[in-house]
């Protein structure tokens, strides 16, 4: 089973394609008007230079336009009768790069327009305006490829990983999971597809979609990556964002699993809202495709009830949490390992509702299964052992909890450095 139907249709086509090249161009001129041979001829012009060009009529439009896509690099094509008054109201757009005057009276408007930075030029020629838009946007591109440089001495360091940038340990995961995809020939179909629903209407990039879907070959690779043509200007906006949906078009299974994995990344960054997004995409595709009791689902639901747990969405968290644990009890034996984490898990969110009877009914259940399948100096069996202690600390029993302590320590000082700080906390 494919998704680039399903997802494509959940997009309008604006949509696919400023996600496919990741910047916004607008024209904004009082006297657009498309059954006009002149305003045809300018709009075609401009699509060979960039795929979407958005059209307005109006100061404000144009205004709305530049607020609803905050994320984006923005070109503006302004007439200069409404750039006069424009230019002030959007030159200090931060992800506004340029602004280009086309008028008929080039004297005139650059009067006004030589005061303000981010105007480019003022012109009488659509194809001045294309070249240098062109090249500006090329420019931002390059300006915005980030380089990180780390020793291998490091990488291999579990210390230093922590004290990495969490945006570097995102795009390292990110392009591991991508190197170890294999891709066959229906990816090539499936991102033919994508790429002429993209990119409808611009006759241009068709003809070499037409040219890509006929001739490609993988030791053409590179040569299809840096020619200036759509393959260029989506994958590097793709690698620019970490934009998988752009760089993998493939089947369902491989996608939802690298769906799950950077909802994983993105959860150990606390980054939960876009966890859960990444989440959710993954569940809805393994729900279509997996049977109700996959432990793939289980692994989904339980990323998303620690997710839920962690923003403090106890109710929803318990939800997902038990959705795995169900998954678990019908697909593993009942001292499996994954059924200890689950229980651990259940008695985490009862823990931070405060209900420490269901909590401590949780973590004894795990505890049983960790001194079965744990070595008896194992320091998960402590932290179990300690965790179950805190229970009965929290509900008034003292010298039950004295005595789960006392185990949990008694394994710290055999397993652990004297100077640990788990030692030192036991």
């Amino acid at each position: 089973m494919h998704l680039t139907t399903n997802i494509s249709s959940k997009m309008s086509q604006q949509q696919r394609q400023h996600m496919a090249e990741n910047y916004l161009v607008i024209w904004v001129d009082g006297n657009i008007d498309m059954a006009n041979e002149d305003c045809q001829n300018t709009l075609t012009q401009l699509r060979g230079a960039v795929n979407q060009v958005n059209l307005c009529t109006t100061i404000e439009e144009c205004i709305q336009q530049l607020n609803e896509n905050p994320d984006l690099m923005s070109f503006v094509i302004s007439s200069g009768t409404l750039g006069q008054h424009l230019v002030p109201n959007i030159h200090e757009i931060q992800k506004l790069k340029s602004i280009y005057i086309f008028c008929r009276n080039k004297k005139e408007h650059q009067v006004w327009a030589h005061n303000w930075r981010k105007v480019k030029g003022v012109h009488t020629n659509i194809k001045h305006i294309c070249d240098k838009m062109i090249t500006a946007i090329k420019r931002c591109n390059e300006d915005n490829i980030t380089v990180g440089i780390v020793g291998e001495n490091e990488v291999r360091s579990s210390e230093n990983l922590d004290q990495l940038d969490s945006t570097f340990m995102y795009s390292q995961i990110f392009k591991e999971i991508l190197l170890e995809i294999k891709h066959g020939e229906q990816a090539i179909k499936d991102m033919v597809t994508y790429c002429q629903e993209v990119y409808c209407g611009n006759d241009n990039e068709i003809k070499i979609i037409d040219e890509f879907k006929h001739n490609y070959q993988a030791s053409k690779a590179i040569w299809w990556y840096t020619r200036q043509c759509f393959t260029y200007k989506m994958l590097n906006g793709a690698l620019r964002t970490l934009n998988g949906d752009i760089m993998i078009r493939l089947d369902a299974s491989t996608l939802a699993e690298i769906y799950k994995n950077i909802g994983g990344v993105q959860h150990i960054m606390g980054n939960y809202s876009e966890a859960l997004q990444y989440f959710e995409k993954a569940l809805e595709i393994r729900e279509t495709v997996l049977p109700l009791s996959h432990p793939d689902l289980a692994q989904i639901y339980a990323w998303m009830g620690a997710t839920y747990s962690n923003t403090g969405y106890y109710a929803k968290a318990l939800e997902f949490h038990k959705k795995a644990y169900k998954i678990y009890r019908e697909t593993l034996p009942l001292n499996h390992p994954d059924m200890s984490i689950s229980y651990s898990s259940i008695g985490g969110v009862y823990n931070s509702m405060g209900d420490y009877t269901k909590a401590l009914e949780f973590y004894e259940k795990a505890n049983q299964i960790y001194e079965k399948a744990l070595p008896p100096n194992h320091p998960d069996l402590a932290a179990s052992y300690s965790t179950v202690g805190q229970m009965f600390t929290k509900m008034g029993s003292y010298s039950k909890a004295l005595a789960f302590y006392k185990k949990a320590h008694e394994i710290y000082e055999k397993a652990l450095s004297s100077n640990h700080p788990d030692l030192a906390s036991s």
